[in-house]
């Protein structure tokens, strides 16, 4: 994927031709805040945005006066176009605006202004100059500053968790309404956007991370339109269909995520080391290696005073939470701690299961053999930790640690 930086340009305006930065506003009858917003944006990028831009009115099919003052706005202001839908749906208007534009950088905010417009320059530079693949304001990412209600605050929170733990989404705010894309990657990944309202951005924002693409963040300023139109409780249910839809989708494979991962996806911090199974799977072996290593030593030390079970729970316990660490880091190269503390929850829950298969073992060798030895034991842990060791190389590359 290019990630070439764009050149900046003399005499930056709405009036210049080859806009680098298009700026759509999607609205449905809003015939009285569209004027006073658009001509705000407009001043704020004249005066402070470095190169040519547009600013693109998508109506939704208003019933109201809004296409009138949406046309009287091109007229009056240089590089204002206006886009005329026949059907209702914010992510419908986007998708055919961002697809209609020629503009490298493709970037939307709400009608009502809600996010500051300073942070707007922050938004898009990343992707001015390739560093970045898509950019989102975040009102949940530290250093931003929001003022609203406890009930959306609640509301947003909630949604954001429910699409870590359902999704896997490591984005903190998928709902803001000021984001940007860069033409060439919104060119692969509208076609694969079913949603045509308010998921649309969540939609797009899964498939981008699960396409490899660096997703920016700038933390907002952000003040709650208190006559916001969006029906909370119709917005909520439509969001739950669309993790439903969309997750199934993930776990079907019926979107081309490795093709896409592949066109798009960033290359590997080292050449030569690719993220396929093999490698994984001999880093993998590696580790635990080393982890059954540790285990026969610790239950080895532990048994005389603690017994059988309590020194296999001990030594299991341990080795594990090491073992997820390592493997996070070293076999599927993941790094910093977001996600780290859900991705050690679902380790204990394969060392659950190696419990189990370990202490099953135990059990058969004790009712076969009671007056076995101790060699005896660690030669039947020894073959059980190998089956447990094969089941987590599986589930962590299929759930816990799953990217595409």
């Amino acid at each position: 994927m290019s990630t070439e930086t764009l050149p900046r340009t003399n005499g930056a305006g709405g009036g210049n031709t080859g806009a680098v930065l298009d700026v759509v506003i999607p609205v449905y009858n809003e015939e009285a805040d569209l004027g006073p917003c658009v001509r705000r944006l407009y001043q704020h990028l004249s005066e402070s945005f470095p190169y040519p831009f547009r600013i693109t009115v998508a109506d939704n099919a208003s019933t109201d006066e809004t296409p009138a003052v949406a046309a009287a706005l091109s007229v009056e202001l240089p590089g204002v176009e206006v886009l005329r839908l026949s059907e209702k749906g914010r992510g419908r208007a986007l998708k055919r605006a961002w697809t209609a534009s020629d503009a490298p950088v493709l970037a939307y905010m709400d009608v009502d202004l809600s996010t500051d417009l300073n942070a707007l320059l922050p938004l898009v530079a990343p992707l001015l100059s390739g560093h970045s693949d898509v950019s989102i304001g975040s009102r949940l990412a530290r250093g931003s500053r929001v003022v609203r209600g406890p009930k959306r605050e609640f509301i947003s929170r909630s949604y954001n968790r429910i699409l870590r733990t359902a999704l896997s989404a490591r984005f903190s705010d998928a709902q803001c309404g000021f984001k940007a894309i860069r033409r060439d990657v919104a060119e692969q990944l509208l076609p694969l956007v079913e949603d045509t309202g308010w998921f649309f951005d969540t939609e797009l924002l899964v498939l981008a991370q699960r396409a490899g693409l660096r997703i920016h963040e700038v933390p907002v300023d952000w003040i709650d339109d208190p006559d916001s139109r969006v029906d909370i409780v119709a917005t909520a249910v439509a969001d739950l269909k669309g993790i439903a839809r969309l997750g199934r989708a993930l776990v079907t494979g019926k979107l081309p995520l490795a093709a896409l991962r592949s066109r798009l996806g960033r290359a590997p911090l080292v050449e030569g080391v690719p993220a396929g199974m093999l490698p994984q799977l001999l880093r993998f072996g590696g580790i635990g290696i080393f982890s059954t290593v540790a285990f026969l030593a610790l239950y080895a030390l532990l048994r005389p005073a603690a017994g059988a079970q309590a020194a296999n729970f001990i030594a299991l316990l341990s080795t594990a939470i090491a073992n997820t660490a390592l493997n996070r880091r070293l076999t599927f190269a993941i790094r910093g701690t977001d996600g780290a503390v859900r991705h050690q929850l679902q380790g204990l829950l394969l060392f659950a299961l190696g419990l189990a298969l370990n202490s099953a073992a135990l059990g058969l060798l004790n009712l076969a053999s009671p007056a076995h030895t101790h060699l005896a034991e660690l030669a039947v842990l020894l073959v059980a930790n190998a089956v447990t060791t094969l089941l987590r190389f599986v589930l962590m590359r299929v759930w816990v640690f799953r990217q595409v």
